[in-house]
């Protein structure tokens, strides 16, 4: 289950809500009993299973960003 980062602008504390993501946007009342909050945008770590080791990299792009500035459109 997804797990949302909100902070209460009443008294500043931060806090995390498990919650499907069909309920994502529902506002969320601080532990401390303030309704009013404020849904933080937070980082998504994602992790495989089985393989050990980063999977390989991509080839890097050609320099001068990409096709279209780079030169390698005919």
């Amino acid at each position: 289950m997804p797990r949302y980062e909100f902070r209460c602008r009443a008294c500043g504390d931060t806090f995390e809500v498990n919650r499907p993501m069909a309920h994502a946007g529902e506002p969320a009342s601080c532990p401390q009993g303030h309704a009013d909050t404020v849904k933080l945008l937070s980082t998504v770590a994602v992790t495989g299973r089985g393989g050990a080791g980063a999977p390989s990299a991509a080839p890097a792009a050609p320099a001068g960003g990409g096709c279209c500035g780079g030169g390698c459109c005919g």
